[in-house]
């Protein structure tokens, strides 16, 4: 009964030692720079003005995806986003 209990424990510590590396490497490291990445915003989510120049504050989208609405994203990341759009890149502050 011991040498099962201790079976079950070495498992389920390897597992959760595993899961952990396994979470370490899904998550990139801090950003070296950003992109605007436009149509994928939600109503009242957006970052700053919109690139139409309809206004230039911050929350102000109206519906979801509009293609001037745009929030930053890791560069790299706006590409893997059905509808979004790369609309500049800066670099992130260290």
């Amino acid at each position: 009964m011991k040498s099962s209990k201790t079976l079950i424990s070495s498992t389920v510590a390897g597992i959760l030692a595993a899961s952990v590396s396994i979470g370490a490497q899904a998550v990139p490291d801090q950003p070296s720079q950003w992109e605007k990445c436009a149509g994928i915003a939600k109503a009242s989510k957006n970052d700053c003005g919109a690139l139409d120049g309809s206004h230039s504050c911050a929350g102000q989208a109206k519906t979801d995806n509009m293609e001037h609405e745009w929030v930053y994203l890791p560069a790299g990341s706006c590409d893997k986003i059905t509808g979004g759009m790369v609309k500049a890149v800066k670099p992130a502050k260290s």
